[in-house]
């Protein structure tokens, strides 16, 4: 209730502030936007895998004989 009371005092307090925060906002200089760089994509390099599947029986092979490697 002590705010119905004192409601003047309230509205001099927010108008105070929104003043102070215009003033403030004013005095801030404007953004200087750069022009955006655009990235070229002339140098980047592309792999193409032209190798075939290896089949169930060649996967398994090249399996076990990895493990056979990584014990020794």
């Amino acid at each position: 209730m002590n705010v119905i009371k004192h409601m003047e005092a309230a509205f001099i307090v927010a108008l105070s502030l929104a003043a102070a925060g215009g003033t403030a906002l004013d005095s801030v200089k404007p953004a200087q936007a750069t022009a955006p760089v655009l990235a070229t994509t002339a140098g980047i390099p592309v792999v193409h895998v032209t190798a075939k599947r290896l089949t169930p029986v060649e996967k398994q092979q090249m399996l076990a004989l990895e493990r056979v490697r990584s014990r020794a």
